[in-house]
């Protein structure tokens, strides 16, 4: 008997960050039969354009199989952004599901924040000083979603000082509001802060669910 191949699902990390701090994501994903392919990039040398185009499509295209094969994407933070990029750039990837984690998909405050003094500036890296909150911003300029994603956000910090800099409900880095995207599928909000969000047991399980189903799981 001939057996399907498990779907794709490519895992981008956050700035800074590195594959590692994906695993647990992917080895839930291939808990639930999946296959995962975890990707690092250099976040903190280049471009969110840059990044997309010449590391991470890349990646993508040696983990497919085919230019027809629908590919799903699990994201946190910058790593929203950056398939949001390949999106507009009207990369040639099949989009499936796409479930973006705390993504600064209206910017984030702290990166205003940062770009308000030359050395907090000197500091940041290309793709951070792109993810301010202005109109021209980049995060806004990419569009609404052309794809089917759902949103989690998280309403917890590890950083209260940074979250009192934001305001509102937030995740220590960005505010709830600001991880919204125009046509996205759905929007969920649990209690976990912006660092930390990718390692939660209940993410994990909202985002299979939406994979399988294009919806969270409503728990009342």
């Amino acid at each position: 008997m001939i057996t399907s191949p498990s779907p794709k699902v490519i895992l981008l990390h956050g700035l800074g960050r590195q594959s590692l701090s994906m695993v647990y994501l992917a080895r839930q994903l291939a808990q639930a039969g999946y296959n995962p392919c975890n990707l690092s990039y250099p976040s903190l040398k280049y471009s969110v354009e840059k990044l997309a185009a010449d590391f991470v499509l890349p990646e993508i295209e040696k983990c497919r199989d085919s230019e027809d094969e629908p590919i799903r994407f699990v994201t946190h933070s910058l790593g929203g952004i950056v398939t949001r990029q390949l999106a507009a750039s009207q990369a040639q990837i099949k989009f499936g599901r796409v479930v973006m984690l705390a993504p600064p998909n209206a910017g984030s405050e702290i990166a205003d924040i940062f770009g308000k003094t030359a050395l907090l500036r000197r500091f940041n890296s290309p793709a951070g000083k792109e993810l301010g909150t202005s109109e021209n911003a980049l995060p806004k300029s990419l569009g609404a979603a052309s794809f089917e994603v759902g949103i989690i956000a998280g309403n917890r910090t590890i950083n209260p000082l940074l979250s009192k800099m934001i305001g509102g409900e937030n995740d220590g880095r960005l505010s709830v509001e600001n991880a919204k995207l125009e046509r996205m599928s759905d929007f969920l909000v649990l209690p976990v802060s912006h660092p930390l969000i990718m390692l939660n047991r209940k993410v994990a399980e909202q985002t299979i669910y939406f994979l399988k189903h294009g919806v969270f799981l409503k728990k009342t």
